[in-house]
């Protein structure tokens, strides 16, 4: 019975890790414990490489390989100015509605798909690689004036279908 709890603590944890690096790691656990008691200091990943004559790598991926997991969500930290709690997506969030930009991302990619090919040219050339009316009309081989016409026209079409969207 105790044997199958072992098991089923070191096989199934939230992610799988070697049973070699889970040694590895309680091998490390015991040496810097055993160096907390003996000399009151805690011991370097270089010294314990040494000791259990392995890689520094390998001493780093089994101290990482057993860490616990926590979910980006449900991981907080409190604010010392306030004393808040954020989770962890709080905290690195950006500030900006994701959502909002894929869904403009998206609608402008569809919106550029039903366009023809010469205004998808200029659209992709003027606002994706940040070409000015002239350079465009010399790749296009056409005039400034006729890039200027496209573009307008393209972008007050776009405009229209999108406010029909909404």
């Amino acid at each position: 019975m105790i044997g199958e709890i072992k098991r089923y603590i070191r096989d199934d944890g939230p992610i799988k890790v070697s049973r070699s690096i889970k040694e590895l790691s309680i091998k490390i656990k015991e040496l810097q414990k055993e160096r907390m008691n003996l000399k009151g200091e805690e011991i370097t990943i270089d010294d314990i490489a040494k000791e259990l004559k392995v890689s520094k790598e390998d001493v780093n991926l089994a101290m990482e390989a057993t860490n616990y997991v926590e979910s980006i969500e449900s991981a907080t930290y409190t604010n010392n100015k306030d004393g808040n709690s954020i989770s962890l997506i709080e905290r690195i969030s950006t500030g900006k509605n994701e959502e909002e930009m894929i869904t403009n991302k998206l609608t402008i990619k569809s919106l550029i798909e039903g366009l023809d090919i010469k205004e998808k040219q200029v659209i992709l050339l003027r606002f994706y690689k940040e070409k000015t009316q002239s350079q465009v009309a010399k790749i296009l081989g056409i005039t400034q004036v006729q890039v200027s016409r496209i573009e307008r026209k393209v972008l007050e079409s776009m405009r229209k279908k999108i406010s029909i969207a909404k």
